[in-house]
């Protein structure tokens, strides 16, 4: 009896510290048991599910004795947690050798494990063979539906679903909005309304998300007033989920608002905010409120990394990295990874990408498909094609950004023969192309100046795999044809696309520049590009430098001097001239007419001794 008596406390104790969130006290207590029954184990194993700690619920499944429905429906729970259907089909195949299949919650919990990893088809086998369903059969079969991305399917379902809660309505809303089809997830809302249900937090907040994707915020404005009425804007996501909205259409002062409304906020609200200030340039806010948060997490370093990043500050983002490395309890997650490359990327710091790529490779984000396109990326604008190919042929499952980051990096390091290569490869592999490949596939032939190769991937890109040419595809072309000096067909193909390519566009205009080179002047196309590219762009300086460098190279300095003279006129400057090199890990920036006092002294007396070494040489040469 005291044994009983002492298994029973211990259980006890283990339920009160699993529900108090700390599994590993509670593991402690089940360590020390002498002597455990099947409800010590299931009471360890619901420790571990309220803590998110599916692994472990896991790996003390396969210990267990003698699973009962119990334990089979916590490690079902585990591997959908974990998006492991190869688990979920052992755990299954053990239910059904246990005769463990009939009881409903082990049907439900079977249902939803499939649901979870995106395998609609099991979940329907294992929904059919159900002797009994409820509500929560059902809702997890349109979760599968949804998830897998089988919204037709989803829709037939929902309408022969016998009774509909808030959950089935929520899960084919959030399928419609996931999905990029947000005026069905409306349509959708009204339908819902009219069935006299009323929305709850979650059905606002994939309605706002829904909003995100519309062309204009008149929408997300209505379902804004819809949140106010009903009372849920106390609600933290759904206030979260507004901030997203309003940064989206770029109305900060919104989102600030809402913010600074909230009666209770969470990191997710600090973080919303400081990625809006991010999106919208406003760099020094975002520092700011970024070391105000009561408590940072990995996302809100990586907004911050991300941020920097892509507003030309990298520099600031590796070094927030290491900042951020030094926290002990801050890991670096793949995102974290991708921000990181992406700054190495920008300021072309080839050391930095690899110090980073070996930090990779001990936090075992190496097999991330992420951070692997990340570092290809990375290696490829920092010139070395060979790292970024070696880290492409080391990834096992290759999706379409990775074929395309690879043919980028060979077409803008000027390697065309590979990148065509990578493009027959990718179609051997049956991987579709994208507007993404063909552009890079013509930047290759721009590069390499394949006039008659651009020309049949231009054509085939429309008539074959019915992709519209944008502005990055026709920069291109007309590019080839600039090298050709064809300033005739780039006119005609500029005339051409006009319909379908905004060609008011600065990459536009000085393609059509270039195809007016010296050797081919045109001037009444160059003057008409210019009027355009001013009259678009007037302080970029870019049209009239090309102008004028075309009239000096064919001589026409009258000409020339006219251009310059109007430059001055409008007030635009010529950006100076800015090389660098990376010395020792720094990356020196050399800008034309800047004095660096520093460095002066040091780069004449080198320039000093380069000239006495050529003068010695021309010296050696003439004497032999």
């Amino acid at each position: 009896m005291a044994a009983v008596a002492g298994i029973a406390a211990s259980t006890s104790r283990i339920a009160s510290l699993g529900r108090a969130g700390d599994a590993a006290a509670a593991r402690a207590v089940f360590d020390a048991m002498p002597q455990r029954d099947a409800m010590a184990w299931n009471a360890m194993l619901t420790a571990y599910e309220r803590a998110a700690r599916p692994r472990d619920a896991l790996a003390l499944f396969a210990r267990a004795p003698a699973p009962d429905a119990y334990s089979l429906t916590a490690a079902l729970a585990a591997a959908g947690a974990l998006r492991c259907p190869a688990a979920g089909a052992q755990l299954h195949g053990r239910l059904l050798r246990l005769g463990l299949r009939a009881p409903l919650p082990v049907g439900n919990a079977l249902v939803a494990m499939y649901a979870k990893c995106a395998r609609a088809d099991d979940a329907m086998l294992a929904f059919r063979e159900m002797r009994d369903r409820n509500a929560l059969s059902w809702c997890s079969l349109l979760h599968a539906y949804v998830a897998s991305g089988h919204l037709r399917l989803a829709q037939e379902l929902f309408d022969e679903m016998p009774s509909r809660n808030n959950v089935a309505w929520n899960t084919l809303l959030m399928g419609y909005s996931r999905s990029g089809n947000p005026r069905q997830c409306l349509l959708l809302f009204n339908k819902m309304r009219m069935a006299g249900l009323a929305c709850d937090d979650a059905t606002l907040c994939i309605l706002v998300d829904a909003c995100t994707e519309l062309a204009h915020p008149s929408t997300g404005f209505a379902v804004h007033k819809i949140v106010l009425q009903s009372g849920w804007n106390a609600m933290a996501e759904v206030s979260n989920s507004l901030i997203s909205l309003y940064t989206k259409f770029s109305l900060l002062e919104d989102a600030v608002r809402i913010f600074e409304s909230m009666e209770v906020r969470t990191i997710v609200s600090w973080n919303s905010l400081i990625d809006a200030y991010m999106k919208l340039g406003y760099m020094e806010q975002a520092a700011s409120l970024f070391r105000s948060v009561p408590e940072n997490n990995v996302i809100s370093w990586t907004s911050m990394i991300g941020g920097l990043a892509r507003n030309g500050c990298a520099d600031e983002a590796l070094a927030l990295f290491v900042e951020m490395s030094a926290h002990e309890h801050i890991h670096p997650d793949d995102f974290t990874f991708g921000a990181v490359m992406h700054a190495c990327a920008t300021s072309v710091s080839l050391a930095s990408g690899r110090m980073v790529h070996g930090r990779v490779f001990q936090t075992g984000f190496v097999s991330y498909l992420y951070v692997a396109n990340s570092l290809m990326d990375m290696y490829a604008k920092c010139g070395d094609v060979e790292s970024a190919s070696n880290v492409f042929n080391g990834i096992f499952g290759k999706d379409l950004v990775s074929w395309n980051t690879m043919l980028f990096g060979f077409a803008i390091n000027g390697w065309a023969n590979e990148a065509l290569l990578v493009y027959e490869s990718m179609k051997s592999h049956e991987v579709c192309p994208d507007e993404v490949t063909f552009a890079g596939l013509l930047t290759a032939c721009s590069h390499s100046g394949l006039l008659e190769q651009g020309k049949i991937f231009f054509e085939s890109m429309v008539s074959v795999h019915g992709i519209q040419p944008k502005t990055e595809h026709l920069s291109c072309i007309l590019d080839m044809y600039a090298r050709s000096g064809n300033i005739t067909k780039a006119v005609e193909m500029l005339d051409q696309c006009s319909e379908t390519v905004p060609t008011h566009n600065s990459d536009i205009h000085e393609a059509l520049l270039s195809a007016c080179s010296s050797e081919h002047l045109n001037a009444r196309v160059a003057r008409k590009v210019v009027e355009d590219m001013v009259a678009t762009e007037p302080a970029r300086d870019a049209g009239y430098v090309m102008l004028s460098n075309l009239f000096c190279a064919s001589g026409q300095w009258k000409e020339a001097e006219r251009v310059r003279r109007a430059m001055a006129e409008h007030r635009v400057k010529k950006s100076p001239g800015c090389s660098w090199i990376e010395v020792k890990g720094a990356v020196k920036v050399f800008v034309s007419g800047a004095q660096d006092p520093g460095h002066r002294g040091f780069v004449h007396d080198v320039l000093r001794l380069l000239d006495g070494e050529i003068r010695n040489i021309t010296h050696c040469d003439v004497q032999s």
